[in-house]
């Protein structure tokens, strides 16, 4: 089958059959190239404004003071922030006395993520945090991600987690923390390189002992394994997860388009070419945001992938009922105008799977190797058949195998098998969709 698309980011590579084998850097050379970072946004003094925009009064000099004074307080404050959070070297922090309390231990973690993720190796995190369960999932993690990348012959060339506080919850002794992790990850492979990029969230819990705070549990959320109908298994987000993620999103959206709504469509032609550049394109443009013409759900992946192919000039089969078709038409009156196969994996699926003869379909291939730019692969994590993640194909490795994107645990050119996902288990099984070329 002929290939189009990228072959990730900064690699011209042809699809070779068998992967060399290469010796692993170092694990002191790679950590000479990590880094870690971190981001807490800050908001502006609120009433200074209004103070500022007063008319001039007797008590003109005192508002003034007043303001200079939050003004100095809220530099001092972001300064305190932002030496801590921006630092991409814990131990020099550390020795010039600039981390204090529970920050310095939450930022001591990121430090040692990164390292860990460098490696491919989880001790250097592991002997710091105390959560048993926690530490043996993350040590299955990355030994899954350090087998298999040696198998196809790629090397970390180095590592880069930044870190956002979402949520803190603090007491005199105890700290619960909602962190993002934004993990990127340069790979080389057969002497080419590229960047995978993800989005992570976890919740530490910190407890203040003999003076110094420990990181006593980690809970990764885990929201790919998550469906967005259908049964509770599974379901890593909370009501309150969402909440802290995504904020209220009740508000109404509008349709980006629908073929359905525009006459000049209404007898569209059969053969559209499937556009894979513009999949592409579109997709990097979206994977880390939501674009604001479409509702953003709590449970993105599949809504994300159906734009995507929407992008490529793939035509809505608009029915009106939300268990036929594949179309989306926006929020009317807190109604969801949507059919399921838009918006969710196993619906997808299924409607992916079905014999169609004109519209947006796709063929069922065997293997990652057979797919194209702009392709899809749905996830099974329990090997039950019902399918609860969805990914689309943005880019190659230099051995051809597809690199993909997907929202919700936003993720760029991370590689098809997502073995290194804590969704993952045994029992996963793929399902990997051709779209047609023409539509």
């Amino acid at each position: 089958m002929p290939r189009t698309g990228n072959q990730g980011q900064g690699t011209t590579g042809q699809k070779k059959t068998q992967a060399t084998s290469k010796q692993a850097a170092s694990p002191r050379n790679v950590q000479q190239k990590a880094a870690t970072h971190a981001i807490l946004k800050q908001q502006p003094p609120s009433g200074l404004q209004a103070e500022r925009q007063a008319k001039p009064s007797d008590h003109a000099p005192q508002i003034r003071e007043r303001a200079n004074q939050e003004i100095k307080s809220v530099k001092q404050q972001a300064s305190k922030l932002n030496s801590l959070l921006r630092s991409s070297d814990y131990d020099q922090q550390i020795q010039q006395g600039k981390l204090q309390g529970w920050k310095s231990a939450v930022h001591r973690y990121v430090s040692l993520y990164n390292q860990a993720e460098a490696n491919q190796h989880a001790a250097v995190l592991t002997d710091y945090v105390t959560d048993t369960e926690h530490c043996e999932r993350l040590r299955c993690r990355l030994e899954r991600l350090r087998e298999r990348d040696l198998l196809r012959g790629a090397l970390p060339a180095g590592s880069e987690t930044k870190a956002e506080l979402i949520r803190v919850n603090d007491s005199a002794n105890e700290v619960s923390v909602l962190v993002r992790l934004h993990i990127k990850r340069r790979m080389e492979q057969s002497g080419r390189f590229y960047m995978e990029e993800r989005s992570e969230f976890e919740r530490l819990w910190l407890g203040l002992s003999g003076g110094a705070w420990d990181i006593l549990r980690v809970e990764p959320i885990i929201s790919e394994r998550r469906p967005r109908f259908g049964t509770a298994t599974d379901n890593w987000m909370t009501v309150d997860d969402h909440s802290e993620l995504f904020g209220d999103l009740s508000s109404p959206s509008t349709p980006y388009l629908n073929y359905d709504l525009l006459q000049q469509f209404k007898h569209r032609p059969s053969g559209i070419r499937y556009r894979r550049d513009l999949v592409a394109a579109y997709a990097d443009r979206w994977w880390n945001e939501g674009n604001p013409a479409y509702e953003l759900f709590e449970v993105n992946c599949t809504h994300y992938v159906s734009q995507c192919i929407f992008a490529g000039n793939a035509p809505m089969n608009y029915t009106g009922k939300r268990e036929t078709g594949w179309w989306y038409k926006g929020r009317n009156k807190g109604s969801e105008w949507w059919s399921y196969s838009w918006a969710v994996s196993n619906a997808l699926t299924n409607y992916l799977t079905g014999s169609k003869t004109s519209g947006m379909r796709a063929e069922v291939v065997q293997s990652a190797d057979e797919l194209q730019l702009g392709d899809v692969i749905t996830y099974d994590w329990n090997g039950d058949q019902r399918f609860q993640h969805s990914t689309i194909v943005t880019a190659f490795d230099s051995f051809g195998m597809p690199l993909v994107n997907a929202n919700t645990v936003s993720s760029r050119h991370r590689y098809w098998d997502y073995r290194d996902s804590y969704a993952w288990t045994e029992q996963t099984k793929y399902r990997f969709f051709h779209i047609a070329d023409l539509l």
